[in-house]
């Protein structure tokens, strides 16, 4: 069955690069309006992908609202919300884990989410529709020894969704979350040689799963078409994910 996304709006977190990008490209190539958001937009400040486009801060309330609020009327209305903006965080033991460096990792990749979707939530639910979806992670369902703390939040990002999916019930609005396994981009960087071979390994199809891959899932996940589905996880794993 094809699909398309022509007259939909949407913001797209961390659209800077990597799965957000390629999110956004793919939306737009569907016929949406996008408005891409990251912390650093000079790579996509004139690309004719986003009709609008913000720096954002997800971990900064004030932040978050404002380009909302910027967002819809740049956009003239939102129909849903790609909560993508993550940071990989160090692999290593939670031993050897600072503070710091957990509460880094669950601000961006768990209260972020939160705070980007409550941002457009009394958009949505004024409207009676909406489809917001939260790039989760496999590691979210089954752990990943040396990531503890973004198995943690990515996991705390499908409870939420979970959550968030009923409260908003009954209605035309749909909370689900994407779990991708490892993908090639810059947050590999984050990650030692021996960590990313380790969980290649994992993967039945013998391979890491493509950006391509994900916002293919997103934009399905996304779309009208995906009506009767919310509260669920849909997995990019290459057959690695138990459940």
């Amino acid at each position: 069955m094809s699909f398309d996304l022509k007259g939909q709006k949407f913001i797209v977190t961390g659209a800077g690069k990597g799965i957000g990008y390629a999110i956004s490209k793919r939306f737009f190539e569907l016929g949406a309006l996008v408005s891409g958001w990251d912390i650093e937009v000079s790579s996509i400040q004139s690309d004719s992908v986003f009709a609008h486009v913000a720096e954002v801060d997800v971990t900064d309330g004030d932040s978050v609202r404002d380009a909302a609020n910027r967002a819809i009327l740049e956009l003239g209305g939102l129909h849903g919300l790609v909560a993508n903006a993550g940071v990989s965080g160090p692999t290593k033991p939670a031993w050897e884990y600072t503070r710091s460096e957990w509460e880094r990792v669950i601000q961006v990749n768990l209260t972020g989410v939160f705070i980007s979707t409550q941002a457009v939530l009394e958009h949505l639910r004024q409207e009676g529709y909406g489809r917001v979806v939260i790039i989760s992670s496999v590691t979210g369902k089954e752990g990943n020894p040396g990531a503890c703390a973004y198995g943690a939040a990515k996991a705390g990002s499908i409870g939420y969704a979970k959550g968030l999916a009923r409260e908003l019930q009954p209605s035309n609005i749909t909370v689900n979350c994407v779990a991708p396994a490892i993908t090639e981009t810059d947050l590999m960087l984050e990650m030692t040689d021996a960590y990313i071979k380790e969980k290649k390994a994992l993967i039945p199809m013998g391979r890491f799963c493509t950006t391509i891959e994900i916002a293919n899932m997103t934009a399905w996940v996304a779309s009208p078409n995906c009506s009767f589905t919310t509260g669920q996880v849909f997995d990019v794993s290459g057959g690695r994910a138990d459940y």
